[in-house]
């Protein structure tokens, strides 16, 4: 009868967890544009959450309330129009994908980090593989919220999206938010994850990686000192390493780069809101 009613108790607890986890969980904010995030409700007993795809690349599913919601990277170099995500034994379902124009930035760096050496090519095509696999991974841990917390304080200096031209010549997007801060500020997880990569890159220069689960991987480059390793579980807000200026910048600062089922979207969307500041109120006339 002990054993029963501790299996009861058991059961009760794991499903107070779960539900408690779906009052908590809150979704970034959705932007159906290249670089954005789409929504999509789907329904279905609670449970197994359905396998849903998109480019062929499985896709986060959370369970709210009555209902499924599957949460999907769109690339930065989606075509706009229609585009389709697969829900297994339910069929494809189309959603569209709104234009958007991010804007256009000039650079000045040395020569040798825009025309490659041969030898920098190899190593660039290197690093670009290890890096891609470690923004692919979908791990089984789902997280507790998509509501991330800024990893370091500072202005933005640039926005995700920005048409790159280094010394007059046009480079990929920027795939992610730089936020301006002295060398040597610490960096904090901005959820709590597991640490799948570390290195000194090309680009990057001093890199962390963390796995946040289903689909969610942080990245965090430039750093002048990494502080964590490979296998490391980290808690929200547990500093991962300093800002600085390593691999390709003109300055130190972060680039923080925010992936979904192995696509880098917009980080604002996953923050939360700006604060708007009300202006003060008029003194009635005495």
């Amino acid at each position: 009868m002990t054993d029963i009613v501790a299996r009861l108790l058991l059961a009760v607890s794991l499903l107070a967890a779960r539900i408690a986890s779906a009052e908590t969980f809150v979704a970034p904010r959705a932007e159906v544009v290249p670089g954005g995030v789409f929504l999509d409700r789907i329904g279905g007993p609670a449970g197994e959450a359905p396998r849903v795809t998109f480019n062929d690349k499985p896709v986060m599913v959370v369970r709210r309330a009555d209902h499924w919601l599957a949460i999907v990277g769109i690339p930065l170099d989606a075509e706009p129009g229609s585009a389709q995500i697969m829900i297994a034994d339910g069929g494809p379902r189309t959603f569209e994908i709104r234009p958007k124009q991010y804007r256009v930035q000039q650079l000045k760096v040395p020569p040798g980090q825009v025309n490659l050496s041969p030898e920098d090519e190899a190593r660039v095509g290197r690093e670009t593989e290890k890096v891609r696999a470690a923004l692919n991974g979908f791990s089984a841990v789902q997280p507790s919220t998509l509501r991330l917390l800024q990893p370091v304080p500072g202005r933005r200096s640039s926005s995700f999206g920005l048409r790159r031209m280094f010394n007059g010549e046009a480079r990929k997007p920027h795939s992610g938010m730089d936020i301006a801060a002295p060398t040597g500020t610490p960096i904090k997880a901005p959820l709590a994850g597991k640490v799948v990569d570390v290195g000194n890159y090309f680009f990057n220069g001093n890199d962390v990686m963390i796995d946040h689960g289903h689909g969610l991987v942080t990245m965090y480059c430039h750093l002048s000192k990494i502080r964590v390793d490979v296998g490391q579980e980290l808690k929200q807000d547990e500093v991962l390493g300093d800002v600085g200026a390593t691999g390709r910048v003109t300055g130190p600062h972060l680039h923080w780069g925010v992936a979904l089922n192995g696509t880098m979207v917009d980080p604002a969307l996953f923050l939360a809101p700006p604060v708007e500041k009300k202006p003060p109120a008029k003194r009635k006339p005495g």
